[in-house]
């Protein structure tokens, strides 16, 4: 996609855009006469000023606002030779504010966070690292660096001077793949930084199957049994066959008692029979 194309997209989604679908992420699509378009389609939305400090803190996110006195011309012309963007918002019943409003430029790595970083460009980063860097990628904290990579392939190599450019090495290959390049001098060494738009992750979305009311008769009727319960085989206690009833004919407690070889023993017959 050519670089015209994109930004005939992004106007074209801009002009679609309305305030109440405006996120912190969104905003940052959108420039200074999208705003003051948007406010004034909501003039006759009786939420519009109910809720304005609402949206005047979603605009803040990404621009930056002044606001003036009516009638103070000389204030306003000051803001519009700083490159801000003046305009009256009618809130209803005769109340009105002027707003002067710029986009909050992205100059410093600080300035990155996870709501713009996806409306950059490769070169823009590059631009931004560009101007604060000094110790190479590993310079950058750990926050700085999550921010980054959630929009942007990044990758680093270190090489000699005479080596980085090495026809067919590394920095060809990522060059011809479309990555942005950042040269970070270290001595006789060269830190290369490679960054490349990361396209954006396809949410996956769960698919649960219908159910199906044309079921055979088979499927439907299927008796469940509860064997939760149920004695395991080993734990049946199994009927003697030959187990008549106990009476006391047949119940039987005396035992035998055999003799003992032992001749200094004491024989237990003879015991019984001293009892």
């Amino acid at each position: 996609m050519t670089k015209e194309s994109k930004e005939t997209n992004a106007n074209n989604e801009s002009k679609a855009l309305s305030l109440k679908a405006l996120t912190k992420s969104s905003v940052w699509d959108v420039q200074e006469n999208d705003i003051f378009r948007m406010l004034a389609a909501a003039e006759k939305d009786a939420e519009l000023k109910d809720n304005f400090r609402h949206y005047a803190s979603l605009v803040r996110s990404a621009f930056m606002i002044e606001e003036l006195k009516e009638g103070d011309t000389a204030n306003q012309a000051k803001y519009t030779q700083l490159g801000y963007k003046v305009g009256t918002i009618n809130l209803g019943e005769d109340a009105s504010v002027v707003w002067a409003i710029k986009k909050r430029p992205i100059m410093r790595v600080t300035d990155l966070t996870y709501e713009n970083i996806r409306h950059i460009t490769a070169a823009k980063l590059i631009e931004v690292l560009e101007r604060n860097f000094g110790g190479g990628w590993e310079s950058l904290s750990q926050s700085i660096q999550d921010i980054i990579e959630t929009g942007f392939d990044i990758s680093t190599t270190t090489l000699p001077k005479d080596r980085l450019h090495k026809k067919g090495g590394m920095y060809d290959k990522k060059v011809a793949d479309g990555y942005e390049v950042l040269e970070v001098e270290k001595g006789l060494w060269v830190e290369a930084i490679f960054a490349k738009v990361k396209p954006e992750a396809i949410k996956p979305r769960m698919k649960f199957e219908e159910h199906n009311d044309d079921l055979d008769d088979e499927d439907a009727d299927v008796d469940i049994v509860d064997d939760y319960n149920k004695p395991d085989e080993d734990d049946v206690e199994l009927e003697d066959p030959n187990d008549d009833e106990i009476n006391e004919n047949n119940y039987r407690t005396t035992f035998d008692i055999e003799d003992v070889d032992d001749e200094d023993a004491e024989s237990l017959s003879d015991y019984i029979a001293d009892e």
